[in-house]
């Protein structure tokens, strides 16, 4: 089921294009990366998914109702890159207020706190939170409801290497229960290993989309194989007459190849098993990849 689609969309804001035929599908339970450099119209996509702007040409469909509706607002959820609350409140007074606006019971504000970590600060005023914690208030907002579609906006800006892990493991298991997750993020090893599909903005078109085994084949970027002789000199100089093009660095006989020829090379190297003592291949990284579209888009 889709919980989102756009086609053909395009937005203009006084003569200026930030969308150009945009088209693209959220279905249940996946996780989508929108990715892109500032300016690329990744906020713009947001804004009008959420109906607080409108587009100008093509058609949006958010929960099977136009965005902004009440059928649309009663099922998304919006978690902006900096979340702003009134430092007087404690966290679970803010929590609590959003939760009576959604006329649901305040009490359910202690397990929205200790799903994202804030238990421990639920009664300290949010003033005193350092910007991590207040970006946690904020998921634990976006949480109230079960939201069937998220969209996020740089959702892990301020936070620690644990709570980002913290943070993907809740978007995980709302996946698992079928939300559909559109976020943005620069990134972009955290939403190579994280989500399900990815969409690459440039000056507001699509220039890339799929998995990230779909992007290496579009991508069709060399792959690097390190290959650690056994011993050294003599199997160095076997390695680099085997394999010509292998350079040495540092300890390691470093080769690249076409993605079509990967399968060819290891078996040559296989070939050379007594001369080897392990091999490391190294992929297109979504930096890599990322990098290659834009530079196409002209950016």
């Amino acid at each position: 089921m889709k919980m989102l689609t756009l086609s053909h969309l395009t937005r203009r804001f006084d003569g200026v294009q930030a969308l150009t035929d945009v088209s693209l599908t959220v279905g249940a339970g996946e996780r989508v990366a929108l990715l892109g450099h500032n300016g690329a119209g990744k906020s713009t996509l947001m804004k009008i998914v959420l109906g607080l702007i409108p587009h100008t040409s093509g058609s949006v469909e958010v929960l099977g109702a136009a965005p902004g509706s009440p059928q649309a607002r009663d099922g998304v959820a919006y978690l902006p890159e900096s979340a702003a609350f009134h430092p007087a409140l404690t966290g679970r007074e803010q929590i609590a207020h959003y939760l009576r606006l959604r006329a649901r019971p305040a009490a359910e504000a202690a397990g929205l706190l200790d799903h994202v970590g804030l238990g421990h600060a639920a009664d300290r005023r949010i003033g005193t939170y350092s910007k991590g914690m207040r970006q946690r208030v904020g998921l634990a907002q976006a949480l109230i409801g079960q939201p069937r579609l998220m969209v996020l906006d740089e959702p892990t800006s301020g936070l620690d290497p644990v709570s980002r892990r913290d943070f993907y493991t809740i978007l995980d298991d709302l996946a698992a229960q079928g939300t559909a997750i559109l976020l943005s993020s620069h990134a972009l090893t955290e939403v190579e290993a994280r989500t399900d599909r990815m969409v690459i903005l440039s000056r507001g078109h699509v220039v890339a989309e799929g998995s990230m085994a779909d992007l290496r084949r579009k991508a069709d970027l060399p792959v690097r194989i390190a290959i650690t002789p056994s011993d050294l000199p003599c199997s160095v100089t076997t390695l680099k007459q085997a394999l010509p093009g292998a350079e040495l660095s540092g300890d390691q006989l470093v080769v690249t190849c076409a993605q079509s020829g990967k399968l060819a090379l290891l078996g040559r190297i296989a070939a050379l098993a007594e001369r080897v003592s392990d091999i490391d291949i190294q992929p297109p990284s979504l930096e890599d990849i990322y990098s290659h579209f834009s530079r196409r888009a002209g950016q």
